[in-house]
């Protein structure tokens, strides 16, 4: 069983290769995904499992995996979308709350654009083509950040009132961010074009 890996695991911060030939291997790649996705939502009472990324478990290849019905945690099924591209975003930048199989216990309101058209392929080599707003976007955008390396928090780094964390109850509330966040190398490497 394939673990989902987290922050500070560098393999998180790679460029993940296109996938140039769906084999089967593509497909124990997607079948491994959507059990750590199901595994880890078992383990986490108050949250959902929206989508994954093939990195999060330590595979740098573009594939992510989103949930069919983001409002339904007895709904299992996902899709698989294989070397998805952002071609366009349009709308209004909008803040919304955020958080990552990958980055424990921490959430974010991150800026995102509204509304996303993606091209991906599809498990069987179909190119789709896919129009999202509101949430569905913002979780294609997340995870085809994470193709490029790139994790959530980066978007809010020095933003001090973007930190939350889950309590006991379920309630999100902020993190001190002198504390927690800013200069914390767990989630922030030293970037060296920084020093």
């Amino acid at each position: 069983m394939k673990k989902v890996i987290a922050t500070p695991d560098p393999r998180l911060r790679q460029k993940s290769r296109k996938v140039s030939q769906i084999t089967d291997e593509t497909h124990q790649i997607i079948a491994d995904m959507l059990e750590a996705s199901l595994k880890w939502e078992e383990s986490h009472p108050y949250e959902l499992s929206a989508a994954i990324a093939a990195p999060q478990l330590g595979v740098n290849q573009r594939i992510i995996l989103v949930r069919d019905d983001l409002d339904d945690k007895t709904n299992n099924s996902f899709t698989a979308l294989i070397n998805p591209e952002v071609i366009k975003t349009e709308g209004k930048i909008t803040r919304d709350y955020e958080g990552c199989l990958s980055v424990p216990e921490i959430y974010g309101l991150v800026p995102r654009p509204r509304k996303v058209k993606i091209k991906a392929l599809i498990e069987d080599g179909h190119e789709v083509r896919v129009k999202a707003e509101g949430y569905l976007a913002r979780c294609l955008m997340h995870e085809i950040d994470h193709l490029d390396g790139i994790l959530f928090i980066d978007h809010i780094k020095d933003d001090e009132t973007a930190f939350f964390h889950l309590d006991d109850n379920g309630d999100l509330v902020p993190i001190d961010y002198a504390r927690k966040i800013k200069n914390n190398s767990q989630l922030f490497p030293t970037d060296p074009e920084n020093d």
